[in-house]
């Protein structure tokens, strides 16, 4: 069976268990993901949605985020760890996207890069669930998870990304690395894994020695 089969195989099998991928970070517009994306490096989704409604509270769009102290936005977000480095960003880009772009998110990959604190993987998010546009963030988990099904053996995400690309048709870009990463969550964790019980990696005897 070649990589290309294999793909199409497991995209049918995300496509029957999870047909419905609702962003699981709570946000209301492109500006409310991007600080909660931002949010989420190295914390839980779940963790984040508990934090981003009193932030939102005080500031849910760029012109308010701007005006408030990065000392009272650092407080706010101390649950989501890194919260000196998270808070200088939220507050520069926040007047960044006032001064620049008139409290507006831009729509590009190279813009939104160039943002404080946003790195590739921030921007495909927005890129592709608040814009449409087909991106494939990428993230530890997904890598993960593509190495132990055989489909790249990056040694970086930017590399499992790629390879990605190459074996999955563009269109189904967006919705598939949602599917990943909530099929690895329920069926496909890094610890305690049961290959014989995952519907991945039974089909395609996966062992726990793999990966």
């Amino acid at each position: 069976m070649t990589k290309k089969q294999k793909a199409r195989e497991i995209a049918a099998i995300l496509d029957e268990l999870f047909p419905q991928t609702p962003v699981p970070l709570h946000h209301s517009d492109p500006y409310t993901l991007l600080i909660a994306v931002l949010l989420s490096a190295q914390c839980t989704d779940e963790r984040v949605n508990q934090v981003t409604p009193h932030l939102f509270q005080r500031a849910n769009n760029p012109f308010d985020m701007a005006k408030l102290p990065v000392e009272e936005i650092k407080e706010i977000i101390k649950p989501c760890g890194l919260s000196p480095r998270k808070s200088a960003a939220i507050s520069e880009l926040s007047k960044i996207l006032v001064e620049k772009y008139n409290g507006q998110v831009p729509k590009s990959f190279e813009a939104l890069e160039a943002l404080p604190g946003v790195g590739h993987k921030t921007a495909s998010v927005v890129m592709s669930q608040a814009f449409g546009v087909p991106a494939f963030p990428v993230d530890t988990h997904i890598h993960r998870l593509a190495a132990r099904w055989g489909l790249s053996s990056g040694k970086s995400v930017e590399q499992t990304e790629a390879d990605l690309k190459k074996l999955f048709p563009k269109k189904m870009w967006n919705k598939l690395h949602l599917q990943i990463i909530f099929f690895g969550r329920k069926y496909c964790p890094a610890r305690g894994h049961q290959p014989e019980k995952c519907p991945i990696c039974s089909r395609f005897g996966v062992s726990n020695a793999s990966k």
